[in-house]
């Protein structure tokens, strides 16, 4: 999947998730690109619904990490924006959630540097023209 999209509401960017759950594999690490506000964590509660996790998704800005059993596998949302590199990613239990098989949903991934692997999904979250306008784009491997 390499595509760009564009969404009007907050219901589009879930909908634009919910197209990427079927992409997506245990395993699979998404880098989620984008400055503050620009949707994120909505794009993961979109992406968490769609694989039937029963939990409501908030941002793990201040836990770090929030962890969501879902039908398929288990979903850990990350969100990195406070850590300074990745020692300090790895100690938030990065391996073990790979030797668990979950995907991870990384918010600032370039404060884990090489931990991203050279096959990661990239989505870029940009704001559009209107309040709940987004532009999101994806690329496997390549960032967004």
């Amino acid at each position: 999947m390499e595509a760009e999209y564009r969404t009007g509401c907050v219901e589009e960017t879930w909908a634009v998730a919910r197209q990427f759950a079927a992409e997506l594999e245990p395993g699979d690490i998404v880098a989620l690109e984008g400055d503050l506000g620009a949707g994120k964590t909505t794009f993961v509660q979109g992406l968490a619904a769609a694989l039937g996790s029963p939990c409501a998704v908030t941002s793990p800005t201040f836990c770090l990490a929030a962890e969501h059993r879902t039908d398929r596998m288990l979903l850990v949302h990350l969100d990195l924006y406070r850590l300074h590199g990745p020692d300090d990613v790895l100690d938030l239990g990065w391996e073990d959630y790979l030797a668990r098989g979950a995907a991870l949903c990384v918010e600032w991934p370039d404060r884990a540097g090489d931990l991203i692997p050279q096959d990661a999904w990239h989505v870029g979250l940009a704001q559009g023209d209107a309040e709940d306008a987004r532009v999101i784009s994806f690329r496997k491997g390549i960032p967004a």
